[in-house]
This record gives structure tokens, C-alpha cells and sequence, in this order.
């Protein structure tokens, strides 16, 4: 991609209203543009980060016997009666009429959506189990949409959901995906912990969430450095200091970002909305439910709050925009041809072509944040002068050998 086509470009300033990290970066950077309170447009680079946020979840998802599909984002009002969450829900849902007064409901969730889908097609156990996951747009009233693209009214996630025909398959499933998230979010370069959580609308039940620890995050959790356990302090049954449940060790208390959850619905919800299945000695049971989210768009913001310096962004290199940064100064007259050389074999290069001056060019690489900066001037010679953003390392490199 050339730099002096790309839309649209980097901003001096960030936005006046701008108190969160991601937010003032991502939009100074070009990644992200605010339409209202709570709604973003995703501009080519930010666009480019949630595919490959996406990819990953996709790849890791697919491993465990997941399928993709996409479902509907308007949805009827009888629907939601089955479950009695039209009323349960009234303060998250955006809800609409037609021309003719029918309610329509815009998706915050899509529990009844899927079961409606499966109940359908479901004859037998033979059909069990199943899980499909889409990635879409999510609707919610939220009354405090701040913290840049880590809360809005409208953002883009991928949800998965899964039936069962008992609670020893949906729990092997269930413990499935939880390894499963933290396969993502360990290759997204993220530190994160497992805790407890109360279900909200959603569940009466216990839930997991994947939480980032941040400074900034509007979360708090308790979590034990020697074992595994985490709890959010929305549960109100810990407290820092205290003694973990698990094993013994003291508890700690940090702000977090929630990034993933996974919800066990039993069977409460399949029960319902008959959805029911005819086992193999021919009795008609509920099929037990599970549903697991994780915002994908507010997995970027994420990394931008937890993953940034004074001058920009750090991408980690798995959803990083572009592999390379390549700066042409001055004399650099083989720009063109390392450019043209570097798609050939497949690197993701963003070209900076800009007539601009060098000290510009180099500003907005590291707002950008693309991991590896590659500079061709008249001073490099026949060699490439190359910066690893993260760790600032500089060296030079023979473009035969950053081909290979």
C-alpha cells in the first residue's frame, strides 16, 4: 500500500473529547472515525487489524469443530417473547416498528436467534452437537459510550454458540473453547486472566470472562498470582488480601478490560423455546446451550491501551496492519523497486512515497506502529536501514536477505 494513497491519513491533534489511550491514538493514526457517541466507522488500517483479529479467532475456532456462518441483525419481537428477554432486556435493546407497527428488535445478542436456526433441523442425537459462530454487528443502549472503541452502542463481534445433548459433552465443549481463547488471545500478545463473573441478562449462572489487566480498564478483578483463579468484584465475595479459594495463596486486586466470555445456559433456554431432541432409545430431551463472545473490535482498542509509548502504537506483529514500514528518503531511488520486489514475495508493506520531509515520515511510523521500519535514503547504500519499533533495535539488512 502506498502511503500517499492511503485514506486518510494521520492527525496532528487528538480529538478534543479523547480521554482514553486507544482512543486519541487511533484516531490520530487513521485507524478508527467517530460518527457519534458510541458508533466508529473502521478506516482501512483499523479494518486491516480486525481481520487479522479476526483470522486468528477463525483458525483457532475452525480447530475445535466450530463453522461459520451470519445471521440475521434485525430481529422479530415474538422471538424474543419465547425467552421473556423482550421485556428482561428493554434497557440493552434498540427496538423499532415498521410501516405497518410491527416491533422489530436490532441484535445485542443472537441466543434465540441460533435456537430458533437449529430447532429447525434438529431430528436426533445423531445431528449433535453443534456450534456455529458468526462475526457482526451488535447493538447495545449503552449509557456511558467512552473509552474510545472499548465501549460503544455499535461495534462488531464474533459470537459462538453450541447445543449438546448432555451436560458432560456441553462441559468438554465448554472447557474446549475456554483453551481455545486463551490460544487467541495469547497469540493476539495479550496478558489476560479467567475469572468468575456474574451472567447479567444473559445467565443466572456463573460466566467466564477473559480479562486484560490495565491500568486504565474500567473492570476490577481479583486474581491469585501463584494458581489460575481470578473473580470479578462484581461477584462481592472476595476481597485483596484474602485468601484464594483454590489454593490458599493471597489475593490481589488489579483494573481490567474484558475482552472474551463464556456463558453455560444449561438448559434453560432450549426449554423455552422447544428445542428438543429425540435420543437414542427415542425420548425427546432439551438440548444444553453455551454461548462465548469476544468483541473483536474491542480487542483492538485493547492492545492500543495495554501496548503504546510516548510516540504511538506497538502493534504485536500477529495484527499489526502492515509486517513492514518502508520509508523512502532522499536518494533512496530503489524505493520503487524494493516496494515492487517486497509484494512480489508477499510481504505486507506500507510505502511511504510522501513528499514530506524525513522527520514527518518518521513521526507517523511510529504512530502508526508497524512492527519492522525500513528506511532507503542515499546514505544506505545498497543495504536497508532497519527498526524494530517495540524495542527501538536498529541495524541494516540486504534486501536479498529480507526477501528470503
Amino acid at each position: 500500500m502506498r502511503q500517499s494513497r492511503l485514506f486518510p491519513g494521520t492527525q496532528k491533534n487528538a480529538p478534543k473529547d479523547a480521554e482514553s489511550v486507544n482512543h486519541r491514538l487511533l484516531v490520530r493514526a487513521g485507524f478508527i472515525d467517530q460518527l457519534m457517541s458510541g458508533s466508529w466507522s473502521l478506516l482501512p488500517l483499523g479494518w486491516r487489524v480486525v481481520e487479522k483479529i479476526n483470522d486468528i479467532v477463525r483458525e483457532e475456532l475452525d480447530k475445535i469443530g466450530c463453522q461459520e456462518v451470519l445471521m440475521p441483525l434485525l430481529h422479530p419481537k415474538n422471538i424474543w417473547n419465547e425467552t421473556g428477554r423482550w421485556d428482561k432486556a428493554d434497557e440493552v435493546m434498540y427496538k423499532l416498528k415498521d410501516a405497518k407497527n410491527r416491533d422489530y428488535a436490532l441484535s445485542f445478542t443472537h441466543e434465540e436467534i441460533f435456537l430458533d436456526l437449529v430447532r429447525k433441523h434438529l431430528k436426533s442425537y445423531q445431528n449433535l452437537p453443534v456450534a456455529l459462530y458468526h462475526f457482526s454487528t451488535k447493538f447495545r443502549q449503552e449509557p456511558r459510550a467512552k473509552s474510545g472503541i472499548l465501549r460503544g452502542r455499535e461495534f462488531l463481534m464474533k459470537d459462538l454458540y453450541s447445543i449438546h445433548a448432555d451436560a458432560h459433552d456441553f462441559e468438554k465443549f465448554y472447557q474446549s473453547v475456554k483453551e481455545a481463547y486463551g490460544k487467541i488471545f495469547e497469540r493476539i500478545g495479550l496478558d489476560f486472566r479467567v475469572t468468575e463473573a456474574p451472567g447479567g441478562v444473559f445467565t443466572s449462572n456463573f460466566t467466564h470472562e477473559f480479562q486484560v489487566m490495565a491500568e486504565t480498564g474500567e473492570d476490577t478483578i481479583f486474581y491469585c498470582k501463584n494458581c489460575a483463579w481470578g473473580a470479578n468484584a462484581e461477584l462481592g465475595e472476595y476481597q485483596e488480601g484474602g485468601k484464594c479459594p483454590d489454593c490458599g495463596g493471597v489475593i490481589s486486586k488489579s483494573n481490567s478490560i474484558e475482552v472474551g466470555n463464556i456463558f453455560p445456559f444449561g438448559t434453560h433456554y432450549s426449554e423455552k423455546m422447544n428445542v428438543y431432541y429425540t435420543d437414542k432409545d427415542g425420548k425427546r430431551k432439551p438440548v444444553y446451550f453455551g454461548s462465548y463472545g469476544i468483541g473483536t473490535t474491542r480487542v483492538m482498542g485493547t492492545v492500543v491501551e495495554v501496548s503504546h509509548d510516548s510516540h504511538g502504537i506497538l502493534w504485536p506483529e500477529s495484527v499489526a496492519p502492515f509486517g513492514y514500514h518502508l520509508i523512502e528518503l532522499p536518494g533512496g531511488r530503489r524505493a520503487e523497486e524494493i516496494y515492487r520486489r517486497m509484494q512480489e514475495v508477499g510481504l505486507e508493506v506500507l510505502f511511504d512515497d510522501r513528499k514530506v520531509s524525513a522527520g514527518e515520515k518518521f513521526s507517523d511510523s511510529d504512530l502508526i506502529g508497524i512492527p519492522t521500519r525500513l528506511v532507503v535514503s542515499e546514505k544506505t547504500g545498497d543495504a536497508l536501514e532497519l527498526k524494530k519499533r517495540r524495542s527501538g533495535e536498529m541495524g541494516t539488512v540486504k534486501l536479498e536477505d529480507l526477501l528470503k
